[in-house]
């Protein structure tokens, strides 16, 4: 079937939640459906009609459920994982946590069921363990009733506070996706049942079994494992809330009201919810923008580290736009909402961290590979173990073969692994995003580091995108008025800030505007449309030439106005040029120390705009920037990023405009300067919400932060796994004389996890 929400279909086999994109699907009866795996596709194919009537994915849609919860439910490790209730991965039985956090929620349900179930067993497995351990010596009772009372004793252990692994266990051999808790179930059913067959049954065992009046019996074991399993779920589950603290301190920034001023001139404090685009808004001293905005009365300071990560309130008057969340510092401000709810820049941050938090990263793949066998493999190595003692260990070799292969069930943890590079990315992620960079996924924290080559644009990402007009020069027939009142006619129709620029000028000067026709907007070069009956075009000499412009009659005043780094467009009327008009853009204060950092780096830095060649080799000059071209189209931006990329460059591009987006798309890492254009941003691989260049060196550090970070945690779980699983089958027994007790590798699996997780928060 199609479905436009993809995200609410079901695989009609297993009941998982799955989406359109995925690559296994199939059409039966005039519907599609879609699968988890190629082995739920195959269960489907060879019985349809099973399936098809018992749980046809169009009839049962989630879509009620999540609405009336208002939460879904994803697994850090398979984020494609998807449902709307608490529970366990079908895939790895890792608990799931919600995709969206927020700030009322409490502890997970799990988290506190699993506190119950240690607290209220903890006592038995201890009492167990002490019997286990000194009741041979103290001879409180015979051997045989000690059997029995650690038996007693031990199922509510293993019955009620180890059933959710048994169930996992169970699940994973269900869905053929072997993982930690069918090693968990194995390890501690075999312990716990040899121990009850001994205690109820303990004829069937050979003399060499017996040890103290008794036959060996290892309740202690199974209740340990269980207790020591439920200690590390508690610190791994409170270790992993504390990855979504950045999202939540980011949903935090948002204020819960607006002060709304009404038609009638009465003013109001109304739920944010209640805020529409076009409502005017007031915000008083020391208050939060609540939603982004433009100022239409008033001026202020406005502190905007919070979501920008820069430390200086910047200064706001009237045409200029606020970001909600932000704090006004010492004015008071009115402002016109233009983005509420889900598009104000604070929930995009929001979405654009939980889409990278959710992300693979290319590095997980190999750990991904290896877990695939991994639990196989230690099943196989367990048997192994089992066997070799039994026939060649010392008496009772049979015992000792049972606690080895125990041992290596329980120490051996795929976990670990599981969760090296995501744990590193969520907390990379929320850390960025406080200092205003997003990376839009995992790969683009991962490829950020290699980058040597970076093309950036002049307008808006060098300079502040903010230009200032300058001057006019009118050739022979014009007056400087008249090519003014011109140009801004024409320029209504543009977002382009340097025609913004002119607009502003010529209504400054109380020019009246004519309405524009036909206008065309040629991208990089200007634009051209008709005005009160007359052909315009105004733009670069690149156009000029396309429309058979003749330029030479101001060519030095021209190249005069470039030279001192001003942005030159030239007016045609009628295909005859009519004048220059001149507009200045400032370069960023950040600028020059964003290049210099770049350039400690190692980082070949190249400027590419749409301007003239003189004005870009003048602002490239005060840069220190050698490389530059000037008055390129998309299309000549795109083909330098892939001239680049085929003499092996890694290239990151940065740009902020409509133009830029392909060379964006195009480049090894986009980087998108925030204040520039939603068809950037949503091009791009990063985002610099400030808009300011030295947030690359900041994701670069970052990146490589982040990298080394996950290759500790994939170090330690392959290096953890590599050393106790020989360990625990004994390899080092004739040596030493040393044998690992299932509990302390029950100890050891718990806190390997745990240390993954406390690693990767090292990043914060």
């Amino acid at each position: 079937m199609h479905n436009n929400n993809s995200e609410q279909l079901k695989d009609p086999v297993c009941g998982m939640s799955v989406t359109e994109q995925s690559p296994h699907s199939l059409q039966h009866s005039g519907k599609m459906f879609y699968f988890c795996s190629a082995r739920c596709k195959g269960k489907f194919t060879e019985n349809p009609s099973q399936y098809h009537q018992s749980n046809p994915v169009n009839t049962e849609p989630v879509t009620a459920e999540i609405n009336a919860t208002g939460t879904i439910y994803t697994c850090p490790m398979h984020p494609e994982v998807r449902q709307d209730k608490p529970g366990a991965c079908p895939k790895c039985g890792m608990s799931l946590e919600p995709e969206m956090p927020t700030l009322e929620e409490g502890d997970s349900p799990e988290l506190v069921d699993f506190k119950r179930r240690f607290i209220w067993t903890l006592p038995l497995t201890i009492i167990v363990t002490v019997l286990a351990m000194l009741g041979h010596r103290l001879q409180w009772f015979e051997m045989t009733t000690q059997s029995w009372i650690e038996l007693v004793l031990s199922l509510p252990i293993v019955l009620w506070a180890g059933w959710p692994f048994f169930q996992r266990g169970v699940q994973s051999v269900i869905n053929r996706k072997p993982n930690m808790w069918t090693l968990i179930g194995l390890g501690t059913s075999a312990a716990f049942v040899y121990s009850v067959v001994a205690t109820v049954a303990p004829d069937v065992f050979p003399e060499s079994f017996m040890a103290m009046g008794r036959v060996a019996v290892y309740f202690e074991a199974a209740a340990v494992i269980i207790s020591l399993t439920l200690l590390g779920q508690v610190l791994e589950l409170k270790a992993r809330s504390q990855t979504s603290a950045a999202i939540k301190s980011l949903l935090g920034l948002a204020p819960k009201t607006a002060r709304r001023i009404n038609a009638d001139g009465s003013e109001e404090d109304v739920p944010l919810t209640h805020v529409h685009v076009g409502d005017t808004l007031r915000v008083r001293p020391g208050e939060k923008v609540p939603v982004d905005g433009v100022v239409i009365e008033g001026g202020s300071a406005v502190d905007e580290s919070m979501l920008t990560g820069e430390p200086v309130p910047v200064t706001k008057r009237v045409g200029d736009k606020l970001i909600g969340a932000t704090l006004n510092i010492n004015g008071a401000l009115m402002l016109r909402a233009e983005k509420v709810g889900a598009q104000t820049v604070l929930s995009s941050i929001v979405q654009m961290v939980m889409q990278a938090q959710r992300s693979r990263a290319p590095m997980q793949r190999m750990a991904d590979h290896v877990a695939g066998y991994f639990v196989v493999t230690v099943v196989v190595i367990a048997i192994l173990t089992f066997f070799a003692w039994g026939i060649f260990g010392p008496e009772p070799s049979w015992v000792y073969g049972l606690i080895n292969a125990v041992a290596v069930l329980i120490i051996a943890c795929p976990c670990a692994l599981g969760l090296a590079t995501p744990m590193s990315i969520m907390v990379a992620t929320g850390k960025a995003a406080s200092q205003g960079v997003l990376f839009r996924d995992a790969a683009a924290i991962e490829n950020f580091r290699k980058i040597d080559t970076i093309i950036v644009d002049k307008t808006g990402t060098l300079t502040e995108g903010k230009p200032r007009f300058d001057r006019i020069i009118a050739n022979k027939g014009f007056t400087e008025d008249e090519v003014l009142r011109l140009a801004a006619s024409l320029d209504q129709g543009s977002e382009h800030p340097l025609a913004d620029a002119i607009v502003q000028a010529a209504r400054e000067k109380g020019l009246v505007l004519d309405k524009v026709e036909a206008f065309d907007s040629i991208s990089g070069i200007g634009v051209k449309g008709i005005v009160t009956g007359k052909a315009l075009a105004l733009g670069n000499t690149a156009l000029m030439t396309q429309i058979g412009v003749f330029v030479e009659d101001l060519k030095p005043q021209a190249e005069a106005l470039r030279a001192e780094g001003a942005s030159v467009m030239i007016l045609a009327v009628d295909r005859k040029m009519a004048g220059l008009l001149a507009v200045s853009d400032p370069i960023k204060a950040s600028s020059l120390e964003a290049l210099s950092i770049l350039r400690s780096f190692d980082i070949r830095v190249i400027m590419a705009t749409g301007d003239g060649l003189a004005t870009a080799k003048s602002v490239a000059a005060k840069l220190g920037i050698d490389e530059v071209y000037g008055e390129v189209r998309p299309a000549d931006k795109l083909a330098l990023v892939d001239k680049l990329q085929r003499e092996g460059r890694f290239v990151a591009m940065a740009g902020d405009g409509i133009n830029d987006a392909p060379a964006l798309a195009k480049a090894n890492v986009g980087v998108a300067m925030g204040t520039g254009t939603d068809v950037a941003m949503n091009s791009a691989q990063v985002t610099l919400v400030k808009g300011d260049l030295r947030g690359i060196a900041q994701a670069r550090a970052i990146s490589e932060q982040t990298i080394i970070n996950m290759k500790q945690n994939l170090t330690f779980a392959f290096v953890y796994n590599s050393l106790g699983v020989p360990l625990a089958a004994g390899l080092l027994y004739p040596l030493t004389g040393w044998l690992l007790s299932p509990m302390i590798a029950a100890l050891a699996m718990s806190l390997s996890s745990v240390s993954v997780i406390t690693n990767a928060l090292r990043l914060r």
